[in-house]
This record gives C-alpha cells, structure tokens and sequence, in this order.
C-alpha cells in the first residue's frame, strides 16, 4: 500500500513539474506564417468553367460520327487538375488533359466523340472529375439519330 501510494505521488510530482514551462513561448513565429499560407492555399479552389455546358449536332445519320471541342477555363483562385472524364456510355469518348495542372486564368480543351449509335434524340453526359469545390462538372452532347442504315456498317 505504501508503494502505491510513492508511485502514485512520484507520477504526480513528475507530471506537475514537466509542464511548467510556457508552451506559448516555444511556438515560433516563422511556423506560424507558414501554416497560415498552406492553409490559405488549401482553401484556394480551383473553379472548371466550360463556355458551353451542352452541345447539338442536330440531326446525324446512324453510325455517324460527331466530335465537339469544350472549351474551358481554370477561372478560380488555385491550380486545376483534371483527373479524370467519364460518360454515362461506350459510345461517347471524352480526351481531356489528364492530370496536368492548369494554372488560375488558363484554358484547355476536351474532345469528346460521340459514335452516332442510338435511334431518335440522344442525350450523353460527360462527368468532369476534377480538384473544384464540386469535385466533379458535367456536360452534355446531343443529336437527333435518324433512323436508317448504320453508316458504321459493312
């Protein structure tokens, strides 16, 4: 019991002498203003701005097929990264910069093919991944597909 009651005042006495130092006192101003820009950096998105959010090429022949440039824009305050663009179908084929940095105020381009598959009017949507507050844009292609002989055929 008496053991206990030493070990007991020994971790006591240990624990209320380790902390009298100032803590505030060892903080270093440099550090500080470090931490305070990468924080302000983090909070720097960057904003995916497409002149155009949708596309019609109007009325296409089965099996023809199309292709459109969106333009876009990195208009926010940090460095856009695309990582990647996908659609919502086979037949509908998105190039984009993959993982290249595009500087606040810079543009780029992504192609996307549409095959001409499909029959009446055609809706495809692009989902743009990318480091925007969002995470992720999207844009669309349609067209009219006329009934027909497929031009992809034979």
């Amino acid at each position: 019991m008496k053991k206990g009651f030493l070990m007991i005042a020994a971790v006591g006495a240990l624990f209320f002498t380790s902390c009298k130092d100032d803590a505030s006192s060892k903080v270093k101003a440099e550090n500080v203003e470090t931490a305070a820009e990468r924080d302000a950096q983090v909070a720097a998105f960057a904003e995916l701005t497409f002149e155009e959010e949708e596309f019609d090429f109007g009325n296409i022949a089965k099996g023809t097929e199309v292709e459109h440039v969106f333009k876009f824009t990195n208009s926010g305050d940090g460095p856009l990264v695309i990582t990647n663009a996908t659609s919502t179908c086979g037949c509908t084929v998105p190039t984009y910069p993959k993982n290249e940095t595009i500087a606040p105020g810079e543009s780029g381009e992504m192609l996307v093919k549409f095959n001409g598959s499909g029959q009446g009017q055609v809706t495809k949507t692009v989902t743009v991944t990318a480091n925007t507050e969002n995470g992720s844009e999207q844009i669309r292609i349609k067209a009219f597909v006329e009934a027909g002989e497929d031009k992809t055929a034979g």
